[in-house]
C-alpha cells in the first residue's frame, strides 16, 4: 500500500502496513508474544539457518515491530530500519556496528550528553577514541579532525540544545573520502523536515521518544540504513545486545507516527510565531531558531530542511537566575526535559540535560549558563504567548 503513498503525510499513515496482511485490521495488531511456533522441526531449523523467513523469537523479529521499522525506513528513504528500546540504544547500536577497538570517532558538539558520554566514557575502555569539533565550525574543522583510523563521523543537526546546524552534504563527502561512515541523529528535525540519507548519510537514528512518537508516553529509538550491508550490521548488534523494543511499545510509537506531519507542522507554526516574538522581548538577550534570519546558518537551514522545526533556544539578560524564575513561573508550558510531544516543554540545559558536561566545556560548546530550551508543542499559540509573557515578566 505504501508504494502508492508518495507524500510525507501519506507515507506516515500508510507505509509499512497493508491491512490485508493482517486479516483486514486497519490498525497494526500487537503481537505480544515472546516466541513463535514452527510448523515442523525442519522449518524451525530452516529459520535458524536463515533459509526460511519465518518468525522465531521477538528479540530477533516481530510483526508489530517490523511494521514500525518499515514505516520509518520509508519516511527516511532507507533500505530498512531496526527499532530499539530507547534512543540511547539506537546511538549505541550505530557506533558499535561500525567501529572496532582502536578506531576513531569524529563528533560534532554540542551533542546530547549521554551520546558523547557513550564514546568518551564507555567505548574508550575498549580502545575507541574520539575528537569533537563545533557543529557550526564548518568543513575544514571537520576535515582536520579526521585520522587514518576514523570510521564514524557522528553529527546532530539541529544540535541539542543550541540548534547549530551541520552541512550534511559536506559532512558526507568528508566522511566518505576518509573511508568513514556518516551517522546522523535526526531527532530534532524528524524525517518530516529533514532526511539525511538524501544528502549522503549512511545511518540515521532517532530517539522515537520525541517527535516520531509525539505523546510523551513511550521511550524508544530506531536506526535506519542507506545500504543493506550496513542494515545487517545494525540488526546484528541490536539482536546480540538485546537492544530490541517491545511489541506494545512499537505499536504505541507507530500510532504516533501516523500523525507525525500534522503534529510537526502545528508545533512548527507555533514556533514560527513565538521565536520572533521572543527576539523582541526586553527580557531576552538573544534567540536561536533556524527559521529566524538572525540564525548564523539560516540559509543552510533553508537548503537542507523542509522547515525550521519546533525547537527554540534563548538567553535571558538576567542569566541563570532569570531563567530559573521564568521556568518556575510558567503555568501552561511544562517544566520538564524531552521534546517533540504535543505539549510544550521548557528546561535549563546547563543544569539538566547537559549537566554531565563540565562547565568549561559547556561554554565552549555555546551552552551558556542562562540558555533556556523551549520545545514548542501544539497548544493554541495565543495561550503559549500569554504564558511566556507572564513568566518573562518575572525576569525583568
Amino acid at each position: 500500500m505504501h508504494e502508492r503513498a508518495r507524500g510525507r503525510h501519506s507515507k506516515a499513515i500508510h507505509a509499512g502496513f497493508n491491512a490485508l496482511d493482517f486479516n483486514g485490521a486497519v490498525s497494526v495488531p500487537i503481537y505480544q508474544s515472546s516466541t513463535f511456533a514452527f510448523p515442523s522441526a525442519e522449518d524451525g531449523a530452516a529459520r535458524f539457518e536463515g533459509s526460511s523467513p519465518g518468525l522465531i523469537y521477538t528479540r530477533l523479529g516481530n510483526p508489530t515491530i517490523a511494521a514500525l521499522e518499515r514505516c520509518v525506513a520509508a519516511l527516511e528513504g532507507g533500505v530498512g530500519a531496526v527499532g530499539t528500546a530507547a534512543g540511547m540504544a539506537a546511538v549505541a547500536s550505530a557506533i558499535l556496528a561500525l567501529v572496532d577497538g582502536g578506531q576513531h570517532v569524529v563528533g560534532t558538539h554540542p551533542l546530547y550528553g549521554p551520546s558523547r558520554g557513550l564514546v568518551e566514557k564507555h567505548l574508550a575502555r575498549f580502545g575507541v577514541s574520539a575528537t569533537f569539533v563545533g557543529a557550526a565550525d564548518g568543513q575544514e574543522a571537520l576535515r582536520r579532525a579526521i585520522r587514518p583510523e576514523t570510521r564514524v563521523v557522528y553529527v546532530e543537526t539541529p544540535a541539542n540544545p543550541t540548534l547549530d546546524l551541520v552541512d550534511l552534504t559536506e559532512a558526507a563527502a568528508i566522511a566518505h573520502q576518509a573511508g568513514a561512515y556518516l551517522v546522523v541523529d535526526n531527532t530534532f528535525a524528524s524525517p518530516h523536515l529533514q532526511r539525511p540519507l538524501e544528502f549522503g548519510a549512511d545511518v540515521v537514528l532517532h530517539s522515537m521518544t520525541k517527535f516520531l512518537n509525539g505523546h510523551s508516553d513511550v521511550v524508544a529509538g530506531i536506526v535506519v540504513a542507506r545500504q543493506p550491508q550496513v542494515l545487517a550490521r545494525l540488526r546484528d548488534v541490536v539482536q546480540a545486545f538485546g537492544f530490541n523494543m517491545d511489541p506494545h511499545q512499537a505499536w504505541l510509537v507507530l500510532r504516533g507516527v501516523r500523525t507525525l506531519g500534522m503534529r510537526v507542522e502545528r508545533a512548527q507554526a507555533n514556533a514560527q510565531v513565538i521565536a520572533p516574538w521572543l527576539e523582541q522581548h526586553p527580557a531576552v538577550k538573544w534567540v536561536r531558531y533556524p527559521g529566524l534570519p538572525s540564525h548564523p546558518q539560516f540559509e543552510l537551514a533553508r537548503r537542507q530542511m523542509d522547515g525550521p522545526g519546533a525547537m527554540i533556544a534563548f538567553e535571558l539578560h538576567g542569566g541563570v537566575e532569570a531563567g530559573r524564575r521564568v521556568m518556575n513561573a510558567v503555568r501552561l508550558i511544562t517544566l520538564a526535559v524531552s521534546l517533540g510531544g504535543i505539549d510544550s516543554l521548557i528546561e535549563h540545559p546547563a543544569s539538566m540535560t547537559h549537566r554531565s558536561v563540565p562547565e568549561e566545556e559547556q561554554r565552549r560548546q555555546g551552552i551558556t549558563a542562562g540558555l533556556v530550551r523551549l520545545a514548542v508543542g501544539c497548544e493554541d499559540v495565543e495561550d503559549l504567548l500569554a504564558d511566556l509573557d507572564q513568566a518573562l515578566s518575572q525576569a525583568i
